[in-house]
């Protein structure tokens, strides 16, 4: 009955109400095994039985439990008792056992132990009884469990018995045994019967270490319970029972293990190191720290003997792990002196060759390292340091902590090259936990690191992984001391002994550092690298000179990184204002660069201050960790006292920087101005480009300066705003009258004036508006109000620069000043109404935001009734807006659109379907327009509101006979606006709605004229796509007219070819298939939804994911970074838009003095250099379609020797054409490729002419793939070919070539080749 065990867990034996003979027939019934037979039979007589006697339908347990015990009390007073009965009743006892209360099975313990008892006695050393061992043990080890935990003596023989099968040779019943065991000395935890009963598991694991000992013999061949056999067995269960065990009982149990692996056998060591590992991950397990020690030190001094297996080397390693931060807690003294032996022996795995034990060494190393290595043990070995500074008079020896890092600085040998990555980890671990201590203990192990980079990429596959090891050096020893270690050497004049590869590291790594040492140190080295830079200039040496100004803008690029969390903001900022200020006025590249480190330095101390520091701590690196806890928010407000004292210098110097890059045009003009008429004024000229030099800087990074004003502005005194806002006012009051006169002059007078040559009013008007606003967040409400009054006027300007600012400056109000917004709401919705119909078209962006954060307002604080007169004035205005040729401004639209339509919708912003609803017919009022534009942005309006609401679908259905009749219109901007309704329809819509709609549908899309029809051809055989996919094939033929049946054949070729290749990709990958759910996936994508090109299914997926779910997507086992560049290529290759490219151009740009950076740029160019065309790919000449019947001419390749081989022959589609020897190919009508022999054609005659060094000419036919093809015509084609090659080699016999084609049959030949020549040309132009 040992198949009876797996499967009683299934029954319902917490259900006491069920009949348990109804849950066994029901669950065994129908079994063919004869053991499940058997125990149906005897527990269908017993409840036939009961039924009889008790006259009852449904039997309790209790006569279940009466009539097992009876009958196996009969059955074992028998001398020869049926086997499989007496199996049947133990198992059916085993199932009844649970179900009886603990009270009952106490009275009745002896009734129930006794046969039981008895059984076991006789059959238990029988083999062929194994299921009614296992069901006794089963009964016993449950008895002991519920028996009375407070006398030993009444459940002393039933654990007897049961321990005796601990070493028995038949697994199933050892491993029932184990289990009962282990649950028996789980219920005994904290009570007096835990002692006695892990005596007994000692006493025998000692008995038969004994009697193994001393027979000498290391196993039976009998398999039997004595000898070493036995000893296997116990320990393996021990495995489970020790961490059980009373400390006592575990310190003797380990004191044996200790002797077991003095004897080195492999499977010996592998069970005690599992029954260690489960010891130490126990967290309630009491063990001796000094004998666990020992037994860990045994096993790592084994790791230097070798000839050790993978499976060894990785338990011991994780064994090492867990057993030293099990010992550390309980005696940290002990665990340290151990810890060398450690790292030596988890350093000697991590040099093998098995990938697992080095995972598992790796991870052991970095979990000790921040586990065991504490602040004391540290601060001994920098003590003991600097006590003997001389290492050649020191006397005493290295301490523990010095031998530490000695093994770790051993990881970065040449032994440990291939792990180069694993073994970077570990040292960066050890940086992070020694901290600023590095600087004495790992000195030698950054310099290590520095050599490492001076090898080839050939010979370090790993420099990204040392770059992050080397920043955590920089993290813990912070810059001052990391440079003094390692020098930036910028006074060398040899290039390759300069350590400029540093800065990409000093600007990635770089937290808690000081502001004075950025002071002192860095600013002048930028001070001697300007003066290097002149004196190479003056020398002639150019190269150099430029390269030295290159170092001058990367040493400023690491001031960002100094403002990270600095250490000394409020005592050192103030000596480096005066150093900003002047690199602002007379360094314009870097301006970005200090601008950007001014907003960290404000936003970080500002966030604290404010309580808004929400960083991921799981994200920090420990660095960044460390830096993070010293600010606290006193700290903050010193800092930014300190930085709100510079305030006022900083808006003088910014203000004045910004201003200037208006002069940009104006500058330009003036120095080609004087180039031209007086050359010889230098001086002049030099200072003019000098000027514009700043205002192009200051033009470049306006943004960057505006947020830097706007930062200071939050911190600074209110007098200091005041001061700066009032000066840039009274400049926009006199720079407003100066451009009113100026519009004055130009009507009264005649002559105009070049504007190119004079800076525009209009322009410096704008600039000052920007900078005015950069004010805000320090501005009073009084001052807000000046601000909205000074750009009124510039709302109805008639130059769209102007209106645009001003707009701009209007949402930026909006959005920031929301007591603004709700005083001012009467007064700024009036002043939008008024100043519509002078709206530019490049203001609608910046207008509709405007308009958006008062519907907003209005959402969430007016009535309904306000709502629906803001709704209803401006909804035209925004329906027409996405129509507009700008990107920006039709998102915008159709945001606020949505917006509305969730302020009519949502219950909890006081909406209601019924508004939404009366929402969708506004919307839909614009379909009796009178122009196609307000046709095609109704549509498009109605189309983006079915789409985020799912109420609205079904009224969007009942526009669909109005949007069948404009699409047999033959205005193509229509046409495109109701087919992408459609699709968002079709996609949207249950499938049962298109089962019922599906004839208007599909004869709606295929009935409107033909030369739009053309047009749309592809997209509307798109939709038909989608129709199939939620439909079905069959449902969309029934309703398909016959003449577009073809149609319907041609999607069902592709899909089907589609489907094949999906299905060979994902048994290739043995990616797993999902079904796509009816959420939205994706985004509203208006540019894919109403393209006016053919989109493929591609472009569509997303949308068809929201509700068919029978779709099948694959999902890729991809990491991060390759998703990440998958994700990249699609987004570059989808962009069709000019907009779209906008994004391009926000990247930062390429640093050149980071190699890993340039060296992967020029890769990717000369990757991109060599790619060539494809033989098929269409050549266009003048805007004309070429087609050369004799193929492409030949292409010289560039001779590249420098190339390197392996990315030449990384493409392996142009592999052929990259060499010399490859003849050019072209495919012919027949015979599929073969070469042209135009190395034998003559220039000035008919016929084949003799070459040099090359074979005479000769006839042939080329191997064709199509002999092989399954279709006989292709077979047919090929054989024709062979056949008349070998007709022509009788007549051509003994003949040359010209012999030939000067007779009658050459000339006939010649003609016939002629003629298909030209048949084939045709056919190819055809």
């Amino acid at each position: 009955m040992e198949g009876v065990e797996l499967h009683e867990d299934a029954l319902p034996i917490n259900q006491e109400d069920e009949d348990i003979c109804d849950s066994i027939l029901s669950r065994f019934g129908t079994s063919t095994k004869e053991h499940h037979q058997h125990l149906c039979a005897v527990v269908g007589a017993i409840s036939a039985e009961l039924k009889e006697s008790t006259k009852q339908t449904s039997i309790s347990v209790i006569y279940y439990f009466g009539a097992t015990i009876s009958s196996l009390t009969k059955l074992s007073e028998e001398s020869n008792p049926s086997e499989h009965i007496i199996t049947a009743l133990l198992t059916f006892q085993s199932m009844v056992l649970p179900r009886v209360s603990k009270a009952i099975l106490g009275k009745k313990r002896s009734e129930v132990s006794g046969p039981i008892l008895k059984v076991l006695g006789r059959k238990g050393g029988e083999s062929g009884d194994v299921g009614s061992v296992i069901s006794g043990l089963k009964c016993l080890g449950y008895l002991v469990v519920v028996g009375d935990k407070g006398n030993w003596s009444e459940i002393e023989k039933l654990y007897d018995v049961v321990l005796g099968f601990i070493s028995d040779h038949r697994e199933k019943v050892r491993k029932q045994c184990h289990t009962c065991l282990h649950d028996i000395l789980q219920s005994f935890k904290g009570t007096g019967m835990l002692a006695p009963a892990c005596e007994g598991i000692t006493r025998i694991f000692e008995r038969n270490l004994l009697f193994a000992c001393k027979s000498n013999a290391a196993s039976t061949s009998d398999g039997g319970s004595g000898g070493a056999q036995a000893v296997l067995y116990i320990i393996h269960c021990l495995k489970n029972c020790l961490p059980l065990m009373p400390k006592k009982n575990i310190t003797s149990v380990l004191n044996h293990y200790k002797s077991l692996l003095d004897l080195d056998q492999p499977i010996v060591n592998r069970l005690i190191t599992d029954n260690l590992n489960a010891l130490c991950i126990h967290p309630a397990s009491e063990v001796s720290p000094e004998v666990l020690g020992d037994l860990l030190g045994s096993l790592a001094n084994a790791v230097h003997k070798g000839n050790r297996t993978a499976d060894s080397m990785t338990f011991t390693a994780r064994l090492l792990d867990v057993g030293m931060r099990k010992v550390y807690p309980l005696d940290r003294q002990g665990c340290v002196v151990k810890l060398p032996d450690m790292f030596r022996a988890l350093a000697e795995i991590l040099a093998c060759e098995h990938e697992e034990a080095i995972f598992a060494s790796a991870e052991a190393l970095k979990s000790l390292i921040h586990a065991c290595i504490d602040e004391i043990l540290i601060k001994q070995g920098v003590n003991q340091i600097v006590l003997n500074s001389d290492e050649e008079t020191r006397k005493s020896g290295k301490t523990i902590i010095e031998r530490i890092c000695v093994i770790i600085e051993s990881l970065l040998g040449y032994k440990y090259n291939d792990v180069l990555d694993l073994a970077f980890q570990v040292v960066s671990a050890m940086f992070d936990k020694i901290g600023n201590h590095s600087s004495y203990l790992l000195r030698g192990t950054l310099r290590s690191l520095a050599d490492i980079q001076d090898r080839t990429d050939e010979d370090l596959a790993y420099r990204k992984q040392l770059h992050k090891c080397i920043g955590s050096a920089l993290g813990a020893l912070g810059p001052e001391t990391f440079l003094s270690i390692l020098p930036l050497n910028l006074e060398s004049e040899d290039v390759s002994e300069s350590g400029d590869w540093l800065f990409p590291i000093l600007k990635h790594y770089t937290v808690g550092a000081s502001l004075s040492f950025f002071t002192k140190s860095i600013l002048d080295k930028v001070k001697f690298v300007k003066k290097k830079s002149q004196r190479l200039e003056q020398e002639g040496r150019i190269y150099l000179s430029r390269r030295a100004e290159a170092l001058v803008y990367s040493l400023w690029s690491l001031f960002p990184a100094f403002c990270n969390y600095p250490v000394d903001t409020a005592n050192s900022f103030k000596v480096l204002e005066e150093a900003l200020c002047r690199a602002l006025r007379e360094e314009p590249d870097v301006l970005g660069i200090i601008c950007s480190g001014l907003q960290i330095l404000i936003q970080q101390n500002n966030k604290m201050v404010k309580g808004n520091n929400d960083l991921p701590t799981n994200e920090l690196s420990i660095p960044e960790k460390r830096a993070v806890a010293l600010y606290t928010p006193e700290v903050a407000k010193a800092n930014l006292k300190a930085l709100r004292s510079s305030a006022r210098e900083f808006f003088s110097v910014l203000s004045r920087i910004f201003l200037s890059g208006a002069d940009v045009e104006h500058l330009r003009a003036e120095v080609e101005r004087l180039k031209k008429t007086t050359p010889e004024n230098t001086t002049t000229i030099e200072d003019l480009e000098k000027k514009l030099k700043e205002a192009e800087a200051s033009k470049d990074c306006g943004g960057s300066l505006q947020s830097t004003i706007s930062e200071f502005a939050s911190i600074a005194d209110k007098k200091d705003i005041q001061w700066s806002f009032t000066r840039t006012m009274k400049r926009l009051l006199k720079v407003t009258k100066e451009s009113l006169e100026s519009e004055k002059s130009k009507k009264s007078s005649s002559m105009e004036v070049d504007p190119v040559n004079e800076l525009s009013p209009k322009a410096a008007r704008a600039q000052l508006l920007d900078l005015a606003v950069s004010h805000l967040p320090g501005l009073d409400p009084e001052a807000v109000k000046l601000l909205n009054t000074s750009i009124r006027p510039a709302l109805e300007d008639s130059e769209g620069l102007l209106q645009k600012k001003a707009y701009k400056i209007l949402s930026i109000i909006l959005k920031h000043r929301n007591e603004f917004l709700s005083e001012n709401i009467d007064d700024l919705l009036q002043l939008l109404l008024e100043v519509l119909p002078s709206c530019h078209f490049s203001a609608k962006r910046h207008r509709l935001q405007c308009l958006y954060f008062l519907i907003v307002h209005v959402s969430k604080n007016g009535s309904e009734q306000r709502r629906s007169d803001i709704i209803s004035s401006f909804l035209t205005e925004i329906i027409l807006a996405v129509k507009e040729s700008n990107k920006k401004t039709r998102n915008m639209a159709y945001d606020l659109l949505v917006q509305i339509g969730h302020a009519c919708g949502d219950e909890d912003q006081g909406g209601n379907k019924e508004n939404l609803q009366q929402l969708f017919n506004m919307v839909a009022g614009g379909l009796a327009g009178e122009t196609p534009q307000m046709i095609s942005a109704a549509v498009k309006g109605l189309a983006r509101l079915a789409y985020e609401f799912s109420d609205l679908v079904s009224s969007a259905c009942n526009v669909l006979p109005s949007s069948f009749l404009l699409l047999q219109r033959k205005n193509r901007e229509i046409i495109k606006a109701n087919l992408g309704l459609l699709k968002v329809l079709v996609a949207r819509s249950p499938s049962e709605w298109l089962q019922t709609h599906l004839r208007s549908v599909v004869e709606g899309l295929l009935r409107w004229q033909d030369d739009s029809k053309k047009h749309f051809k592809a997209k509307v055989k798109l939709l038909l796509e989608m129709l199939v996919k939620k439909c079905g094939l069959d449902a969309v033929k029934a309703v398909m007219p016959e003449e577009h049946i073809k149609l319907l054949k041609n999607i069902k070729k592709l899909n089907d070819r589609k489907d094949r290749k999906d299905d060979a990709a994902s048994m290739e990958s043995k990616s797993v298939r999902s079904k796509a759910t009816t959420s939205r996936l994706s985004k509203w994508n208006h540019t894919k939804i109403f393209s006016d090109f053919g989109d493929d299914s591609e472009d569509n997926s997303d949308m068809e994911a929201e509700t068919v779910t029978s779709r099948r997507t694959a999902s890729q086992f991809n990491t991060k970074a390759s998703a990440a560049r998958s994700k990249q290529t699609r987004r570059s290759a989808k962009r069709s838009l000019p907009e779209d490219f906008i994004d391009q151009f926000e990247d930062d740009p390429l640093d050149l003095l980071d190699q890993l950076k340039t060296r992967s740029a020029l890769r990717s160019n000369e990757s991109s250099k060599r790619q060539q065309d494809s033989d098929d790919e269409v050549e266009i000449e003048d805007g004309k379609l070429v087609i050369r019947e004799g193929g492409r001419p030949k292409k010289d390749a560039p001779s590249e020797p420098d190339t390197d081989s392996r990315s030449r022959a990384s493409g392996s589609r142009m592999s052929s054409k990259s060499s010399n020897d490859q003849k050019k190919r072209r495919k012919t009508s027949e015979s599929g490729w073969a070469y042209t022999g135009q190395e034998y054609a003559s220039k000035k005659a008919g016929g084949d002419l003799k070459k040099k060094d090359k074979l005479e000419p000769y006839a042939y036919w080329p191997l064709d793939r199509k002999m092989m093809s399954r279709r006989p015509e292709h077979r047919a084609a090929a054989r024709k070919g062979m056949a008349s090659v070998v007709r022509m080699t009788k007549k051509l016999e003994g003949k040359s070539a010209s012999a030939f084609l000067s007779s009658n049959g050459g000339a006939e030949f010649k003609r016939k080749q002629k003629k298909s020549g030209s048949s084939s040309g045709s056919r190819k132009r055809r």
